[in-house]
């Protein structure tokens, strides 16, 4: 077991900051995008944004799979929700809004909507009440795709079905690598989709798109060093693909769970919330496994959605356009208590995670 207080040495901190402001430019704005709501709580509860060159910034990209999760799929879990099925979902999914509401409001409308740690647990409800008709709403990047691949192909009982809303990181990154103005030099990847699909994964962004990227480890020391390896990249006129969370990340990642990927997935186009249609982002049922299919069971089609309530940035937010704080409903009235936008309501979101951590007067 990894010793976490190893990579929290206030003094090793110290030291590796004496280095990035060393290799840091001395003009110009280096921006450096993570795309990982864990990430992005580790920079901001340890406060790691001070200790960077003053002309060294560490953006938030979409790292958030609720955050992601279109109006319109939350809408199709409403439905589905209101029609008398069991919908099962992940704790912070109940209150992401849909177009006009979310899965709390329908559960207080009286639909039943129940909360779940894991897909294993909706499969066992569903067994124990043979008589109800339950659906899982799973969501999640590529870590969390596996365990629902592994219960389709157990072949579950007839009475459950899956909301497939599971995305794909690399297609995110290419789209950030296309708004111009956005103008990311380095990406920092995410650790924990890495040990699903490996370091592999990301050889497209140094060898098309000439962006060097780390893979990093989620604490304090972790993020620090995948900014100087990147800014060390920048200095020597590089673009590479580098594993610092080398203690979990292989080169091929986790391929027992990627064949179970490719056993009971097609990967499609897919909408992610405020950032529009993204190509082959998005993981759909198989043909053989359509019985599973909660959109084809229940008949629900919903093609569009509303995805931000007026004055939402949570769309720029996303990209790392702005910053929470640049938001004019940040902390006034969308709050942690009183979300509005669903950067506020995902654990793993950014707007969320500044509120947490950041003493903003109200």
């Amino acid at each position: 077991m990894v010793e976490h207080s190893k990579f929290r040495d206030p003094e090793l901190a110290r030291r590796i900051a004496e280095k990035l402001h060393t290799i840091a430019p001395e003009s110009g704005i280096v921006k450096i995008c993570h795309v990982c709501g864990t990430h992005e709580w580790t920079i901001t509860h340890f406060g790691l944004r001070s200790l960077l060159p003053q002309n060294i910034e560490v953006i938030a990209g979409p790292g958030c799979p609720v955050c992601v999760t279109p109006a319109s799929e939350i809408d199709e879990a409403v439905q589905i929700a209101l029609k008398g099925v069991t919908v099962t979902c992940f704790g912070d999914v109940l209150r992401v809004p849909g177009s006009e509401k979310s899965l709390l409001d329908a559960k207080a409308e009286g639909a039943d909507v129940r909360v779940v740690y894991s897909v294993a647990d909706a499969i066992k409800m569903a067994e124990k009440e043979p008589r109800k008709d339950f659906a899982f709403f799973a969501i999640g990047f590529e870590t969390t795709a596996p365990s629902t691949a592994v219960e389709v192909l157990k072949k579950p009982p007839k009475n459950i079905s899956f909301l497939v809303s599971h995305r794909l990181i690399p297609p995110a990154m290419e789209l950030l690598t296309r708004i111009e103005d956005l103008r990311i030099n380095g990406f920092i990847a995410p650790g924990h989709v890495s040990t699903i699909i490996g370091l592999k994964a990301y050889e497209i962004f140094p060898k098309l798109y000439h962006m060097p990227t780390v893979v990093a480890g989620f604490e304090p020391l972790d993020v620090l060093f995948a900014v100087y390896m990147i800014l060390k990249q920048i200095k020597n006129g590089e673009a590479r693909l580098e594993n610092e969370y080398a203690r979990a990340v292989s080169w091929d990642g986790n391929v027992k769970a990627q064949e179970l990927m490719r056993q009971t997935f097609d990967i499609s186009d897919g909408e992610w919330r405020g950032l529009g249609k993204l190509p082959l982002s998005a993981f759909k049922l198989k043909k053989e496994y359509i019985k599973y299919d909660a959109r084809e069971k229940f008949g629900i089609k919903i093609k569009h959605g509303k995805d931000l309530p007026p004055g939402c940035q949570c769309h720029l937010v996303m990209i790392g356009k702005i910053k929470p704080t640049e938001c004019p409903l940040f902390m006034k009235v969308c709050t942690p208590q009183k979300p509005i936008g669903a950067c506020m309501v995902g654990i793993e979101g950014t707007c969320r995670i500044w509120a947490k951590t950041i003493n903003i007067p109200v």
